[in-house]
């Protein structure tokens, strides 16, 4: 599925802060290698429904497993192991006997200290990747898991690394399994250590997703390849907050945009991104905030949502949200499936401006009917002019007042908000006060 920066960004996929990132969210991960895997799941969600059920499956059978999980493989494991390789190390005698390994202990004492050292992480991680083997090596297992395993038991099972994989956890190795087991290692299995740790860090993202769906009680969407765009979930929410209001959505082919109104901090931008980020996740082949989900295969999300000017270009707000707009109509208008989402459009122009470029740009994007969308605005006027067209949904989240206090539901209902709060807000802030003391 083809995400642009902005969108990913808009959604929050990525953010240095932690607690603003979904994929800090769901990094469950346990060693770099695996961070690193996690990432590149995230930079290129999929795009055939095969290869996200397929995801899916794998997801689900190493959830199964997670007791059995190996604890042997740490990141310090795969640290130790790679710095092996990147250090310089004395040659490692070519025989092994008593004497050469003696020989070598003595005149070359740092070296051998770190050749032992590092073996015992070596027989960690290979015992480790015997035991995943033990765990996956069987016909219930999803076809690429399988691939991957079978290619790692081809590389456990060759001799010194079995011998290595079945040594007893902190048997101390002596000077001549040292010399033996090092040189192996060293000079004939560096390449078949790199790719059993690239193999490691794909089942620990894998795995990372597994416990994210467990810890945040994550459902599995249904996924198909319906050539017309649909979503229907119940109970979805923001996987970002802490004390969510989940919402009901259905939308397709003959209910495919809809209109959203309500006062600021209503939650108009919060339920943009919530659907946006369980597209993105369902796209991912992970599990989604929502009670339950059914959506059809997308070929691309794009969202506008936190638009900027640019200072430097002496571009303005209102001309960056012109081009953003420009950009997804050349994108969106290939027949391909998207999920357009849209927030507080022409922020950056006067409210009748605004008002017209809004229904202009509104009616002509409802003629794109292989795409859905989620606009959002303040400019409720413009509502009464679309109800002529059938394929447009008119939705608001409601605000009360009550003694200069608000209220939000969070409830996203049928219909048009006209509510105004920003006079509400200014006299609560004690703004309208120190006015008229000035």
């Amino acid at each position: 599925m083809e995400v642009d920066s902005t969108t990913y960004s808009d959604l929050s996929v990525f953010h240095h802060e932690p607690e603003f990132s979904i994929y800090h969210k769901v990094n469950f991960t346990k060693t770099d290698e695996g961070r690193d895997w996690l990432l590149r799941f995230f930079r290129s969600p999929f795009s055939d429904a095969k290869l996200i059920l397929e995801t899916q499956t794998i997801i689900k059978r190493l959830l199964g497993n997670e007791q059995h999980w190996p604890t042997s493989i740490s990141n310090g494991t795969l640290m130790v192991m790679s710095r092996f390789f990147e250090s310089t190390v004395d040659t490692i005698p070519s025989t092994t006997n008593y004497m050469e390994a003696l020989s070598y202990k003595v005149f070359h004492s740092p070296d051998f200290s770190l050749v032992r050292y590092s073996l015992t992480h070596f027989a960690d991680f290979l015992r480790g990747m015997r035991q995943m083997i033990d765990l996956f090596d069987n016909d219930d297992s999803p076809p690429t898991l399988r691939i991957f395993i079978q290619r790692a038991k081809d590389l456990i099972g060759r001799t010194h690394a079995s011998e290595l994989a079945s040594r007893e956890a902190g048997k101390t190795f002596s000077y001549i399994d040292t010399i033996k087991y090092g040189r192996y290692i060293r000079y004939e299995y560096k390449n078949q250590s790199y790719e059993l740790m690239s193999i490691y860090g794909r089942l620990d993202a894998w795995h990372s997703m597994a416990i994210a769906m467990k810890t945040y009680n994550l459902s599995m969407p249904a996924i198909n390849e319906d050539p017309h765009p649909y979503i229907n979930a119940k109970g979805l929410y923001h996987i970002l907050l802490p004390s969510p209001v989940p919402y009901d959505i259905e939308m397709n082919i003959d209910s495919n945009f809809i209109f959203l109104t309500g006062a600021n901090m209503a939650g108009k931008s919060t339920f943009i991104k919530a659907v946006g980020s369980a597209v993105f996740l369902a796209h991912v082949g992970m599990g989604v905030p929502a009670t339950a989900m059914k959506l059809t295969v997308f070929d691309g999300l794009l969202s506008n949502i936190n638009v900027v000017d640019n200072i430097v270009k002496g571009e303005s707000y209102f001309f960056n949200e012109v081009q953003r707009i420009k950009n997804t109509i050349l994108k969106i208008n290939d027949g391909r499936k998207w999920l357009v989402l849209i927030d507080e459009l022409f922020k950056g122009t006067n409210v009748q401006d605004a008002m017209k470029c809004s229904s202009t740009v509104v009616k002509g994007l409802i003629k794109i009917t292989s795409s859905l969308f989620i606009l959002s605005t303040h400019l409720y006027e413009i509502g009464e002019e679309l109800r002529a067209y059938p394929n447009i949904s008119f939705k608001y989240f409601e605000t009360s007042v009550l003694e200069d206090q608000l209220k939000f539901s969070y409830q996203l209902k049928d219909g048009i908000s006209n509510d105004r709060i920003g006079y509400v807000i200014l006299k609560r802030e004690k703004v309208v006060e120190m006015l008229e003391k000035l």
